[in-house]
């Protein structure tokens, strides 16, 4: 009975994500992915895309939600919270929901449906997953000692 109950709360709580992704692009504010955090069966937290409406990249439904989460709960460490997506999450997304310590994340539409509407976000997939030396996207490291100023030893001797 209690995993029928949870596959229902679950439902529940992926059709609160579809419903915010659906309004969301129902008003023209952004592209049509909604996001809810959750702890203990309660909304912490919700966000939308917000690209199209603020010209910013990275306002996705799930860095929107974790960015409100944080912040209600006076912390980055969100573990025991779970993640409920409209939309697989993109790589950006993903990375976000491992630095916020999400271990449970629950999602809709996959790749495979955002791509037929146009928003896949594969190749940025493959571009991670390939050495650094073979990504479109080249980084290079300059020697930091240009600087006499020395952040991580500032932060070291902070976090003691």
């Amino acid at each position: 009975m209690k995993h029928q109950q949870d596959e229902a709360s679950r439902q529940e709580m992926m059709a609160k994500a579809i419903a915010l992704a659906y309004a969301n692009t129902a008003k023209h504010h952004g592209k049509p992915f909604g996001a809810i955090i959750v702890k203990d069966g309660q909304v912490i937290a919700t966000g939308v895309n917000e690209v199209v409406a603020t010209c910013d990249p990275t306002t996705h439904a799930e860095m929107q939600a974790i960015r409100e989460a944080s912040r209600k709960e006076k912390s980055t460490d969100l573990s025991g919270y779970e993640l409920y997506a409209s939309g697989q999450p993109c790589p950006m997304c993903l990375s976000a929901i491992y630095l916020a310590n999400i271990q449970r994340v629950y999602y809709g539409y996959g790749e495979a449906e955002a791509a037929e509407a146009g928003l896949s976000t594969q190749y940025i997939y493959e571009q991670v997953a390939l050495p650094m030396d073979q990504r479109d996207v080249r980084l290079q490291q300059i020697d930091p000692s240009c600087s006499e100023l020395k952040p991580l030893e500032a932060w070291s001797r902070h976090a003691r």
